[in-house]
């Protein structure tokens, strides 16, 4: 009986303990959604759209059959899309007067639709003979150049080969140069012979732009019926946004903390501070000799932790923090910039940009994208491919995950539009430790360029690209 009585008391005890651990983490939870907040407030996608911020059963019956809908609907289109690659507009119409007619006819005795429905099936008939073959010819893509800057010439080359022993006749190519097609006219080729055409490529908008693939064409000569044939290759052109030369940032605008000391200790560096008593786990190596001789007690060197220059580029995509398009790619051309000039510097570089929110997502995703930073073009190539999105997280949001996620960093820049509000950037500033340089840029061609400076914080205002060289080049020598 003593032995169940203790049981029963271990038990309550460890149902008490129990309990105390999960309030503990429902706390530790609570803390933590109060620092990131996973509500629905400001979120911007299809499901609030629909449903708002309910997330009762209702609210998940609506978006589950708005998914289901166009579900049915992609793949409907996909299948009426691969029919009507075949068959022409012209042709389905053909195919509904031929049978139309012929039923007028013979019901109602006419003969001049008996013999427009038969006319009718014969053009149908004739056009699809012009399907039957084969084109010996074999079709590759490639773009010599495959990176250029927004606004530069740029050329794709389709090679055409015929590798059989009879004549080739000429056809039809249709090149997908992102969302347009480039038509070209191939002429015929000898058995064995080769040819390369030439075509330009759109360049006046930054991107990533797949051409291909390359797309035969074999069609009736009235249009009735076209069958394509599709080559594998498929090419990719980066265009890259327009950057600028600009000044080490090792001097001016901000101070950066590149090899120098700072108030933080430590056992081993280059930088020396004082000389203290031994204490066990010091490495003998740091030991002072001289010292230990006159005091008769160990006594080891003590160094200041210098510091590597930590950038971070903090790039927003969200659609609300910019007035109009012209400043998101300026500020995407500012990212650039300031990106390549820090990896041409050896600097350690760090470049974010907002995560967007699922379109059926019920909470705001608080996340970042890092970008490549190995080299300059591999940063450059992720910027091509940078969008806006009305769902992405907004500069403020950017500045707290990247404050808290990012170590290290001395150098902060904001990169924005005319969209966020001075007193949104001061908030975003202290969201990074007390000694990070906070430097804010704000692209607004509205607004006459200039450096406000506030404690904490520097706020620059530019109107185009030069203005940032400008600037820094302006602050550098003084």
């Amino acid at each position: 009986m003593a032995r169940t009585v203790g049981g029963s008391a271990a038990s309550k005890t460890a149902a008490s303990s129990t309990r105390q651990s999960t309030r503990a983490r429902d706390a530790t939870s609570s803390r933590f959604d109060s620092h990131f907040s996973t509500g629905t407030r400001g979120l911007t996608n299809a499901r609030t759209k629909i449903v708002g911020d309910r997330t009762g059963f209702l609210a998940d019956l609506v978006i589950g059959v708005v998914r289901i809908g166009r579900a049915i609907r992609k793949v409907t289109s996909r299948v009426f899309g691969r029919v009507a690659d075949v068959i022409s507009p012209v042709g389905w119409t053909l195919i509904v007067l031929a049978p139309a007619a012929l039923i007028a006819g013979y019901v109602w005795g006419i003969v001049e639709f008996v013999v427009l429905g038969w006319a009718l099936v014969t053009l149908v008939s004739l056009a699809v003979v012009y399907l039957i073959g084969r084109s010996p010819m074999r079709l590759s893509v490639r773009i010599p150049r495959s990176r250029v800057v927004v606004g530069e010439r740029a050329i794709g080359e389709i090679d055409v080969r015929n590798p059989s022993r009879r004549r080739a006749i000429g056809t039809t190519v249709e090149v997908p140069v992102g969302p347009g097609v480039v038509e070209l006219a191939l002429p015929g080729l000898a058995g064995g012979a080769e040819s390369t055409r030439e075509f330009v490529v759109p360049s006046s908008r930054r991107g990533i732009i797949t051409v291909g693939p390359v797309r035969t064409v074999r069609a009736d000569p009235i249009g009735i019926v076209r069958r394509d044939v599709v080559w594998a290759d498929v090419a990719q052109l980066y265009i890259h946004p327009r950057t600028v030369g600009i000044p080490s940032m090792s001097t001016g605008l901000i101070r950066d903390l590149e090899g120098n000391p700072t108030r933080d200790l430590a056992a081993n560096d280059v930088a020396f501070h004082a000389i203290r008593e031994y204490v066990p786990g010091d490495e003998r190596r740091n030991i002072h000799w001289k010292s230990t001789a006159k005091t008769g007690t160990y006594m080891v060197r003590q160094f200041e932790e210098t510091r590597r220059s930590h950038l971070v580029v903090a790039l927003s995509v969200a659609d609300a923090d910019y007035g109009s398009p012209d400043e998101f790619e300026l500020a995407v051309s500012v990212a650039g910039s300031l990106g390549a000039r820090a990896i041409r510097d050896a600097r350690t570089i760090t470049v974010v940009t907002g995560v967007e929110t699922p379109q059926f997502a019920k909470r705001k995703l608080y996340a970042v994208r890092e970008l490549s930073s190995l080299s300059r073009s591999r940063l450059l190539d992720d910027l091509a491919g940078v969008e806006l999105s009305e769902s992405a997280l907004g500069m403020h949001d950017i500045a707290r995950v990247t404050g808290d996620r990012t170590v290290g960093v001395s150098v902060a820049f904001l990169v924005c539009g005319s969209g966020v509000s001075p007193s949104e950037l001061r908030a975003a500033s202290t969201l990074f430790p007390p000694d990070v340089d906070v430097v804010a840029v704000v692209c607004n061609p509205d607004e006459p360029p200039g450096l406000r400076r506030v404690p904490g914080l520097s706020v620059l205002t530019i109107g185009y690209l030069e203005d940032l060289q400008k600037a820094l080049s302006r602050s550098a020598a003084e």
